[in-house]
């Protein structure tokens, strides 16, 4: 809900409110963001003013949109240059609209329109002629804001943008915490949380990816904030490229500001041209970082995956990848026995990953050649397809579209195509270049080529991996001064390859990767339901991912697989339950070599197999709890999927959160795990038949087992009686 007068606008969501009021100057504040107000409170600007002097400061006022070059000081939102070389914007209100559903963002993923969906749009000008259109909208049942901004030069004369943020908010001096998600490769999206001190404290990327450092996604709260309790803000970037998120603390209070990264980006406006920044998603909750996780895993559930996928009760495949079993050294004949092992583990898909294609034997040649090798596969990808098909079986593939070897018959053909500076040696990183998707013929080129595999078999699933960052940054389709929108351009033909993909194959599941975990974002979910979460499949590492992973994003976007031991990737050994918990609560699947399991091995995958088709329904779309949550060393923990009503729930426990040594009051007592989000007036009854009160449940907790070993753990499935 939406209410309006002519100088204050507040947005109402079921359990918060977002309120924006303007100054007798002009000026748009920032008022209020937290706990639901009444509908017809009035301006809370008085209360956000350091004093009463019309004079007044304006980097002491919480501006709704920050320029730069007129006494603001603080980081700016909005950096133009116009054709004088002048680089100041200083905003006023010129008019505002509410309309039903929400406008499209041409070429860039959002959370949909729909049902109980509106939108606020507030216009506001700077006297050198840049008009920006602050974009609000409004998703009441999920409690959920998106913010975007459209910039367009209304003057006679070019400018350029250098920064064009999607989101400023400013928030009145408080103690407050930030919240990022770090790591490298096979570590991905550790929480980091600290104290904001006085200065600029940022994350990001100018990788062209978002990277495995950092995720576009963080959070603010007080001191005092925890998974139940307290004040949480929660910020996600719709955006898949480079970015910047800065915090800022000051007298005035902090700042959070979140867009593309200005690093290279110089966004040049002729009179009456437009620019459209990517959006940006806003929760609030009073009732700790539990419930922030919890609207935004609802949110990205019901309002940005792709339609087909927002059905959480409808089945997803469960799968095995190739990769772990064969990497490059396979045949036919050798996929056929591994297809055949999935059979009898009960499995539905058979993803051969890379290797595929036309001299596809190492890392060292073939990206961008998308045909099949005929030596490994005599009948091409159809016969193949065919055969697995036969078996019983679903087929998908590996595909890397966004690279190309120089050692490849498209490089040969087309070397221009690939990133490269004029005058300077090519970059290879991992033996390969990356296409210059900010050109349309280059998106056109590889785009045939993936349908033309797609029409030639039954493939249900595609794996689309990006395995290295963008360097030497030029595009040959662009003059000198555009080489500042190539980053942007790139991400948009990215975008624009999958809503290709996805139009026209519908019935596809796509499935995103970027060496694991480097592109998991908000923006990539828009296209496809799941990413892959991490090159490292170890148990005791995935403990950790996934948890952080959650503070954003649900366990159904998270591809999660079971995995052999020693593990590949840590070499640590982990017992089948551990895999089991961390691989059963993401999107499920299998990576190891099946040929090798023995029938009774074989049947205790099955088992686990059935209980996840079983359960699906409220593994991918339960309310999370985490319970215990595990330290960087990922010794333990423990979490739960409660669906909304309290009738069911999975638990969780791993580790010393299951042996109950992460607690020092159970070390001499029998162990136990507070439970959450079910219904204490009722009963619930496990898979063994045992009978526990809600309420006990809910205050004394579960009794535990204890466990021995390296990673025990134990899963319960609980239904109300």
């Amino acid at each position: 809900m939406i209410v309006c007068t002519e100088t204050v606008f507040t947005l109402h969501t079921t359990h918060t409110s977002y309120q924006l009021a303007v100054a007798p100057n002009g000026m748009v504040l920032h008022t209020y963001y937290g706990t639901r107000l009444p509908e017809d409170v009035p301006s809370l600007a008085d209360a956000r003013m350091p004093h009463s002097d019309p004079g007044c400061w304006p980097d002491l006022l919480p501006q709704e949109l920050s320029g730069c070059g007129t006494a603001d000081n603080r980081t700016p939102a909005v950096i133009p240059e116009y054709a004088d070389g002048t680089e100041a914007a200083a905003f006023v209100f010129d008019h505002a609209v509410v309309t039903p559903g929400k406008p499209q963002l041409p070429g860039l993923p959002m959370f949909r329109t729909g049902e109980g969906v509106e939108t606020l749009l507030v216009f506001l000008k700077d006297a050198g002629g840049l008009v920006v259109e602050l974009r609000y909208s409004v998703y009441e049942a999920e409690d959920l804001i998106t913010r975007t901004a459209v910039y367009t030069n209304a003057g006679t004369q070019p400018l350029t943008l250098h920064k064009a943020a999607s989101l400023s908010v400013d928030f009145a001096p408080d103690a407050l915490e930030l919240i990022t998600l770090n790591g490298t490769w096979a570590a991905e999206r550790t929480p980091e949380r600290a104290a904001l001190r006085c200065g600029i404290q940022s994350i990001g990327s100018m990788r062209g990816i978002p990277g495995h450092a950092h995720n576009p996604a963080v959070a603010l709260c007080h001191a005092d904030t925890t998974e139940t309790t307290g004040d949480a803000w929660g910020f996600a970037f719709v955006y898949s490229g480079n970015y910047l998120i800065e915090a800022e603390r000051c007298d005035a209070g902090e700042r959070l500001v979140m867009g593309i990264h200005p690093y290279h980006f110089h966004w040049t406006l002729a009179p009456g041209e437009s620019f459209t920044a990517p959006e940006a998603a806003m929760v609030y909750s009073d009732k700790g970082l539990g419930e922030m996780s919890r609207r935004f895993h609802n949110a990205i559930r019901t309002r940005l995956l792709p339609p087909r996928w927002q059905d959480m009760a409808a089945p997803r495949p469960v799968l095995i990848n190739s990769w772990e079993a064969c990497y490059f050294d396979f045949d036919e004949k050798k996929l056929l026995a591994l297809a055949q092992a999935s059979k009898k583990a009960d499995i539905d898909l058979f993803v051969l990953d890379d290797g595929w294609f036309k001299g596809r034997n190492d890392p060292s040649s073939s990206l961008g050649d998308w045909a099949a090798d005929t030596r490994k596969l005599p009948q091409g990808l159809p016969g193949l397809c065919k055969k697995i098909n036969l078996l019983g079986l679903d087929m998908g593939l590996w595909v890397e579209p966004e690279a190309i070897s120089p050692d490849s018959d498209l490089y040969r053909a087309h070397p221009d195509w690939a990133f490269g500076i004029p005058g300077r040696e090519p970059l290879e990183i991992r033996q390969q270049h990356t296409l210059d998707f900010s050109r349309p013929e280059v998106v056109e080129g590889i785009w045939q080529q993936l349908d033309a595999v797609l029409q030639s078999c039954p493939l249900k699933y595609l794996k689309w991996d990006m395995n290295r960052s963008l360097a030497q940054v030029y595009s040959a389709a662009l003059p000198a001064k555009r080489q500042g929108e190539v980053y942007h351009r790139y991400v948009l033909g990215v975008y624009e390859l999958q809503r290709r993909l996805t139009e026209k194959y519908p019935h596809l599941l796509l499935e995103n990767c970027a060496g694991g975990g480097a592109r998991f974002d908000c923006g990539m979910l828009y296209y496809s339901p799941q990413i892959w979460c991490s090159d490292n499949t170890d148990a005791r590492s995935r403990l950790v991912i996934q948890y952080g992973t959650s503070l954003f994003y649900p366990g159904c976007v998270m591809g999660a697989h079971f995995s052999t031991v020693p593990n590949h990737c840590t070499g640590h050994i982990s017992t089948v339950e551990a895999r089991m918990a961390a691989a059963l609560t993401g999107t499920f699947g299998f990576e190891l070599d099946l040929t090798k399991y023995t029938e009774e091995e074989l049947a205790q995958l099955r088992s686990f197999v059935a209980w996840y088709r079983a359960h699906g329904a409220l593994l991918r779309g339960g309310e999370l709890h985490r319970l215990v949550n595990p330290d960087a060393s990922g010794l333990g923990a423990a979490w739960m999927l409660a669906a909304k009503d309290g009738s069911e729930a999975a638990v969780f426990a791993v580790g010393d959160a299951l042996t109950g040594s992460h607690d020092t009051a159970s070390l001499n007592a029998r162990p136990r795990l507070v439970l959450a989000g079910l219904d204490p007036a009722a009963q619930y009854r496990d898979e063994e038949n045992n009978t526990y009160a809600g309420a006990q449940l809910l205050t004394t907790g579960l009794g535990l087992p204890g466990g021995y070993g390296q990673m025990p753990a134990k899963i319960w499935y609980l239904k109300k009686v």
